[in-house]
């Protein structure tokens, strides 16, 4: 997570620009400046901010049109307007669009830290402002345990913000060992309910014959081994979230049931004659392609629909290579504590293979990797032939489709930079790019230019 919020300002009055960065950098915001719409977009391939600031009236691409882009490109970013009085009509018009909100020119300073501190708030922000320092609140703790730099799953993250105070259900989509219940648990701390249970269910784990039983309850003598009562997970996570793990291996049978739990809101324990009332937050998770199972009569249709009210995907790690140094570096931390020993270090040819591989695995296996070369290491310094030893261990499987497409990409970008010597401007054209789009394909493979540059 990062130590300070970005804002992106964007004006083509030169001394507004510096007067903003010395005003918002006081108040402990990280602060890059454009002079434009087109270089506004540009800066995104090397700075992901958590907010946009843009004057309204700019010579080319105006502020509708950037706020245009920027909503392609992710969402959720919140966007504040500056405005002379007599656009703020066009400011009106583009709120409804969804633009955080507008200040009218001149404005107050205090009005503007207020608005900035408030977009950030709703949007998950990682502090807000309060006097000259940047605060860490309660309400922004809940991602803590969530260690990225990637737009993508920024972006991700914003989402769950969004939705957590709501009681709508949520489902996370993404492939095995990308964190699903980690994000759940995130939102579960974002959300109203922080202060009662997060009940897991692992819907794979739990033996079908079991899982009635975990799920709802049971009443003592119910059936044979029942020799005590037991509450159940449902009733157990009541006032709080009930989070089902792998909900696509939940039998057809207890999917009806579960089913009927949800839309009654109260829940029959096995053996009982009375129902017992529930209030329950239910995520769920799945690797799994839940539309399909719905063709294939696996999954019910209308449980679906039920738990499918706001999705969220989490990208596979192979589209976040700018996270592995970040989360390798917290694997090492962690192990040293585990261990009681000195921290170790990657060499930094060691960290290009982490960065480079194909992690069919994503995080989980990214762990197990670090745990196996710190475990063989004999020096302070892993090196890559450790790494090269621990990833061929784990590299049986051939890697999916976009994850071969994903290596032969970043491949062919570090051969154009090598080429170019990292001039961006010479790269993209020979790649047939614009410069903006270019920026974004080197942020996403975490590729820096300054990096080719010495030769």
């Amino acid at each position: 997570m990062r130590a300070r919020p970005r804002i992106l300002f964007v004006d083509d009055d030169a001394d507004l620009r510096r007067l903003l960065a010395l005003r918002l950098g006081a108040a402990g915001y990280e602060v890059e400046s454009a002079s434009s719409g087109t270089e506004a977009l540009a800066r995104l391939g090397d700075f992901e901010p958590d907010l946009v600031i843009t004057d309204l009236r700019m010579d080319g691409m105006d502020g509708v049109t950037l706020f245009d882009a920027l909503r392609r490109r992710s969402a959720t970013l919140p966007v504040i307007f500056l405005t002379a009085h007599g656009t703020i009509p066009d400011a009106v018009d583009a709120t409804r669009k969804g633009v955080f909100g507008y200040l009218t020119k001149p404005f107050d300073s205090q009005a503007l830290l207020e608005c900035v501190r408030d977009a950030l708030r709703v949007t998950g922000g990682q502090g807000a402002a309060e006097g000259d320092t940047v605060v860490r609140r309660d309400a922004t703790e809940w991602r803590d345990e969530i260690l990225t730099r990637s737009p993508v799953m920024e972006d991700v993250l914003r989402r769950a913000r969004l939705v957590a105070d709501s009681d709508a259900s949520v489902l996370i989509l993404g492939e095995s060992g990308t964190g699903k219940e980690l994000l759940a648990k995130a939102l579960h701390r974002a959300s109203r309910r922080r202060d009662h249970a997060f009940a897991p269910v692992n819907c794979a784990a739990i033996p079908e014959t079991l899982l009635e039983s975990e799920l709802f309850g049971h009443r003592r003598g119910a059936f044979s081994g029942a020799v005590a009562e037991h509450p159940g997970l449902v009733v157990a996570a009541n006032g709080g979230t009930l989070f089902f793990d792998e909900i696509g291996d939940m039998p057809l049978a207890l999917q009806a049931k579960l089913l009927r739990v949800l839309q009654e809101r109260e829940v029959r324990p096995v053996g009982a004659t009375r129902s017992v009332p529930i209030d329950v937050r239910v995520v769920s998770a799945t690797h799994t392609d839940l539309e399909q199972a719905v063709q294939e009569g696996r999954f019910r249709g209308d449980l679906l629909y039920r738990l499918n009210v706001v999705s969220l995907e989490l990208p596979p790690l192979y589209d976040r290579r700018e996270d592995v140094p970040l989360l390798a570096q917290s694997f090492l931390d962690d192990l040293a504590a585990r261990d009681l020993r000195p921290a170790r270090t990657f060499a930094p040819s060691a960290m290009d293979l982490l960065v480079a591989a194909r992690w069919p695995g994503n995080v989980r296996q990214l762990r197990n990797v670090v745990e196996q070369c710190v475990a063989l290491a004999t020096s302070a310094v892993i090196p890559a032939d450790l790494v090269r030893e621990a990833l061929r261990d784990r590299h049986a499987a051939l890697p999916t489709l976009d994850a071969a497409r994903s290596d032969a990409e970043r491949e062919y970008l570090v051969q154009l930079l090598r080429v170019t010597r990292g001039n961006v401007t010479q790269a993209a054209r020979v790649a047939g790019r614009n410069r903006t789009e270019f920026y974004k394909l080197l942020g996403r493979h975490a590729l820096e230019p300054e990096r080719f540059r010495e030769g």
